[in-house]
């Protein structure tokens, strides 16, 4: 017998419901909110939300076998997932917009041609030495789309995390 959330009797019914307080930002909301954002976080807020759609577009990599043979949980992940990448595309160019309202160029922030610095230990982004097809697919993509590319994010990281000395993931 499969166990189900209601046969918890000290639970109420609604308990695995996902409230409104839950549901993704609306554009327009977005919008206001990064209206009050320093330059830098808001390069900071498109540079995360870059990381995730890089990180997004690998797992439906990774999981595209799996929904071609059937699987129907990866098949609804998939989709799910490609819809929250549309999401963060369209907060990406909200991000753009912004900067752009304040009389900036989006690419302004990135044009210097320094080294990128290591993430992780790891030159140019790599995970044990060489990067994923999701991220060699989505930097293409970005080179050609205006979008930003991955040592652009590399160089906005850098600047904001600075010179620290120390080891680690900076957050």
């Amino acid at each position: 017998m499969n166990w189900q959330p209601t046969d918890n009797p000290n639970l109420p019914a609604d308990a695995f419901q996902v409230s409104p307080a839950s549901q993704p930002i609306s554009p327009a909301l977005f919008a206001e909110a990064i209206q009050e954002l320093p330059l830098d976080t808001l390069y900071a807020k498109a540079a995360e939300l870059q990381n995730s759609i890089s990180h997004l577009l690998d797992s439906n990599i990774q999981m595209k076998p799996f929904a071609d043979e059937g699987d129907s949980d990866c098949k609804e992940a998939i989709e799910e997932n490609d819809v929250v990448i549309k999401r963060f595309e369209e907060r990406m160019e909200l991000c753009k917009k912004e900067a752009q309202e304040r009389g900036l160029g989006w690419s302004a922030h990135g044009s210097n041609t320094e080294e990128a610095p290591k993430a992780n230990g790891h030159a140019d982004g790599q995970v044990n030495g060489s990067a994923s097809a999701a991220e060699r697919d989505a930097t293409r993509t970005r080179q050609t789309s205006g979008r930003l590319t991955d040592e652009e994010i590399r160089r906005q990281m850098d600047a904001l995390v600075g010179e620290d000395e120390e080891d680690g993931v900076h957050l």
